[in-house]
């Protein structure tokens, strides 16, 4: 009875030596698996900060560009005060001359007999003058 126990003994080590064997070699597969997780995510710590950097140089030079549309807007909204300036300007002259043109038809219709006496009077006159000289 004494060799059967030493022999389930044996066998009781035996499977405790290949269990703990087993358990290191997973133990050591985990190992190298969390020093790769452990890489990756160095890796992508390191990306994630150079696109930090890159995300912070394109909100500022957004920002520049949006000031810079921003100035350029207010400039081009002074141009077109200035092409209304110019178009009220032009209506205006436009109004005056319509107002000349219909006072200078006016007075033309106004005078229109007294002018048509004036040049009879004064092809008469011609005429009479013409006349005397050839005498």
């Amino acid at each position: 009875m004494l060799n059967l126990l030493h022999i389930s003994a044996l066998i009781a080590a035996i499977a405790f030596l290949i269990l703990v064997i087993y358990i290191a070699y997973t133990l050591i597969s985990v190992r190298k698996t969390f020093h790769h997780v452990a890489n990756t995510v160095e890796g992508i710590e390191k990306q994630m900060q150079g696109i930090t950097h890159e995300t912070t140089e394109l909100l500022k030079k957004t920002n520049h560009l949006a000031e810079d549309i921003s100035e350029k807007t207010d400039k081009v909204n002074v141009l077109f005060d200035g092409v209304k300036g110019i178009g009220y300007t032009v209506q205006d002259f436009n109004d005056s001359l319509q107002k000349l043109s219909e006072e200078l038809q006016d007075q033309a219709n106004e005078h229109a007999e007294k002018t048509s006496q004036t040049i009879k009077w004064g092809e008469a006159a011609i005429h009479l003058w013409k006349k005397y000289k050839e005498k």
